[in-house]
């Protein structure tokens, strides 16, 4: 959590004291003394594989092909290809199962 200073509004340091910590200004006099835990988290939320490549709608136009889906073990995948890394490594393909029950996504 970042705290600014009400005087001149720099951001505030965290330093120690000799009982306490406490918020000091690097740029005008402003001190305010610790009292309480300061503290809070917040997590982004990551983004699913679908979102990353384009949804739904990138898998409508893809060829299917034989290859053994990891979850369900059914015979056939969908398979689209994408550059992923730099241009000298090879493309990385994606499968999703045709099974409709099961529509497992990974990689290759």
């Amino acid at each position: 959590m970042l705290l600014f200073c009400p005087t001149c509004g720099n951001l505030l340091l965290v330093e120690e004291s000799a009982n306490c910590l406490r918020f000091s200004c690097g740029t005008c006099p402003y001190i305010s003394n610790i009292s309480r835990v300061v503290k809070s988290r917040n997590y982004p939320k990551l983004k699913e594989v679908d979102a990353v490549m384009g949804g739904s709608a990138a898998w409508e136009n893809v060829d299917s092909t034989d290859a053994v889906c990891p979850a369900c073990n059914h015979g056939r995948a969908y398979f689209m290809q994408m550059q992923t890394r730099s241009a000298d490594e090879p493309m990385t393909t994606f499968y999703k199962c045709c099974n409709a029950l099961c529509a497992h996504n990974w990689r290759d």
